[in-house]
């Protein structure tokens, strides 16, 4: 069903119930229930809205007292491809408010961060005098928006764990209300960070201000799509590269394709292309430049689905990209990733050399990739996708 078609309802049960009607998903009760919670908050919201505007000085006391008119948001969390960033997103767009903010949770506090070094960089100037940066960064993201929804929240970075605390105490105490989606329980954010007591007092913070929902929904309703698509797609044409678009559709199934990063050791290594647990690279974005284990094995700890496109067949003089190549297949295999990989040729024929250590190697990478194609790895792959993250 088309995005347009989905604007023809004017609530998130009724466009989740009418995507499943069309097929485009299969119905849970895990998710409608979700929905149902998604639109209760959507009426909370828009009660608050118009009781502010009905009043004369609704709008003084929206911003100075809005413990009297807290609405609790949702912290909706649940394994990689139970759907919830799909209802999150269909509850972004009906929400009736203006400002409002949808973002990645890590995007988001890069923003913060550069706010608040602005704010520091004035107060050195002198165009400030105020010491703490918390409350006019409060001030600034509250104004643009106080409905605030996060997909992915994580917190890995001690920067981030430091401020969180006072950052979202302010922005509650302006009412801000808060969705959320993430991995793991607000108890198992930043779970074995560094001076994690210092972080604690921002979960129970957040669990004041927000309903924790557990999507236990029955399945990755998104890799049961890929599961029945090919996922080894050679030789390189138009054909394959049309299958390749359509599993990674199935994956994205509409959202925000973005770009990501992570960091490793200090370096930070771009993601080109993620969405919804899922990254999609060249085989020269991963095979030419000068990667390594440790920088594979950190695009795996985020991601369980990889794409990678372009897989040329390899000889002595590409023997490098050859070596890289088979690291990072042990890291997919061993880690029981879900690829989907278009390449020249098939797996026993990527390496026209039969002499050096490469050409012995890869006779291994040419039977994990053939056993990556199994029903019985698939069937792994998406109960890996399943463990606790």
């Amino acid at each position: 069903m088309s995005h347009d078609n989905l604007k023809l309802y004017p609530s998130v049960r009724e466009r989740y119930d009418a995507l499943a009607q069309a097929g485009d998903i299969t119905a849970d009760p895990a998710q409608r229930a979700l929905a149902a919670r998604f639109d209760k908050l959507i009426s909370d919201v828009a009660t608050r809205r118009v009781a502010t505007k009905s009043s004369a000085l609704g709008w003084l006391f929206s911003r100075r007292s809005p413990r009297h008119e807290t609405i609790k948001g949702l912290y909706v969390h649940g394994e990689v491809g139970r759907g919830k960033t799909m209802l999150m997103d269909m509850f972004h767009e009906l929400v009736p408010v203006k400002r409002k903010r949808r973002a990645h949770f890590l995007d988001f506090m890069a923003d913060v961060h550069e706010r608040i070094n602005a704010h520091r960089q004035a107060l050195k100037n002198g165009e400030t005098k105020q010491d703490d940066p918390i409350p006019p960064v409060a001030d600034a993201l509250a104004n643009q928006a106080w409905v605030l929804c996060f997909d992915e929240f994580t917190v890995t970075d001690i920067a981030d764990a430091m401020i969180l605390s006072r950052l979202f105490r302010a922005l509650f105490e302006r009412g801000v209300v808060l969705v959320a989606t993430s991995n793991v329980q607000p108890d198992n954010l930043y779970r074995d960070g560094l001076n994690r007591q210092l972080f604690l007092p921002f979960v129970d913070i957040l669990k004041q201000h927000v309903d924790v929902v557990d999507l236990d929904a029955r399945t990755d309703y998104r890799l049961e799509k890929l599961n029945r698509m090919p996922v080894y797609l050679h030789p390189l044409n138009d054909e394959t590269s049309r299958q390749m678009e359509k599993a990674w559709n199935a994956v994205a199934e509409g959202a925000e394709v973005a770009e990501d990063h992570v960091t490793v050791k200090g370096r930070t290594v771009t993601i080109p292309r993620a969405v919804r647990g899922a990254a999609r690279f060249s085989f020269a974005d991963l095979c030419s430049k000068p990667l390594g284990a440790s920088d594979y094995a950190a695009i795996v700890e985020r991601y369980k689905t990889i794409f990678v496109d372009g897989v040329p067949v390899l000889d002595h003089a590409r023997r490098n990209e050859a070596k890289r190549f088979i690291i990072l297949v042990d890291i997919l295999y061993d880690q029981h990733v879900h690829v989907v990989i278009t390449a020249a040729e098939a797996p026993d024929k990527l390496y026209s050399a039969k002499s050096g250590t490469e050409a012995f190697e890869f006779d291994r990478t040419a039977s994990r990739l053939f056993e990556m194609q199994s029903e019985e790895y698939l069937q792994g792959a998406a109960g890996a996708e399943q463990q606790p993250g």
